[in-house]
């Protein structure tokens, strides 16, 4: 129990003293998750939409492959680009391999279908009537989709929120393509393992402490919104 009180009160100083491997480590989680989803939500958003205005059984079969691919290990993901940025790989002339570009396209790869299953479920859940005015109304494509967005934009936000959390604490794409270089691709999953196994327990502690953080704030906004929704 001691040790545990030690390594509390070094985290909690680490975090108060700006310790800047922390810190470090804390804004590029926060800028690599944010552009990964950035541009899966560009494309995981309208598909989303699209797929929940089709019908038939291919619609609902892609679906089902979409939702099951949301279960994909890390670990997985971090392989499959590893064999894609590595030398002999399809993208390997680009040198992406141990680049935060790296992590930001294997991030995007997990959080794209997030983004589609839930935004499909959000705009599924709609009022039917909703699509009949906007047929009936003969409105454009784009102000159709505008329109679904303000209308499910609660359930499009809990699906944005998912997947930022599920990206910024990742940490088996960001170890196995970002190689977890310091001041390069360290991130603050990936620092908190490897300063817990140094024996740098408080300042791991301090860095799970803001994973932690991170994570509560999420899934409190996402209990928030989820209940606004239903009433």
């Amino acid at each position: 129990m001691a040790f545990f009180l030690e390594g509390l009160t070094d985290a909690v100083q680490a975090l108060l003293r700006l310790d800047p491997q922390v810190y470090e480590a804390a804004w590029r989680s926060v800028w690599v998750s944010s552009l990964a989803l950035l541009l899966a939500g560009s494309v995981g958003v309208p598909v989303g939409i699209a797929l929940a205005r089709m019908s038939g059984p291919r619609a609902r079969l892609l679906v089902i492959a979409i939702r099951a691919s949301m279960a994909l290990p890390t670990v997985f993901i971090g392989i499959l680009c590893y064999g894609l940025f590595s030398r002999r790989g399809p993208l390997g002339p680009f040198d992406l391999l141990y680049t935060p570009w790296a992590i930001v396209i294997g991030e995007l790869l997990l959080a794209l279908p997030i983004l589609i299953s839930l935004t499909h479920g959000a705009i599924a859940a709609l009022d039917p009537r909703v699509a009949e005015t906007l047929a009936t109304l003969g409105v454009s494509r784009w102000q159709r989709c505008c329109t679904y967005v303000s209308e499910a934009r609660r359930g499009i936000v809990v699906a944005v929120l998912s997947a930022y959390a599920r990206c910024v604490t990742e940490l088996g794409i960001a170890i196995i393509v970002g190689g977890n270089i310091k001041g390069r691709t360290r991130t603050l999953a990936t620092a908190t393992a490897m300063e817990t196994g140094m024996g740098e327990f408080g300042r791991g502690l301090a860095m799970g402490l803001l994973l932690l953080l991170t994570a509560l704030a999420i899934s409190f906004a996402v209990g928030y919104l989820s209940r606004e929704e239903r009433t």
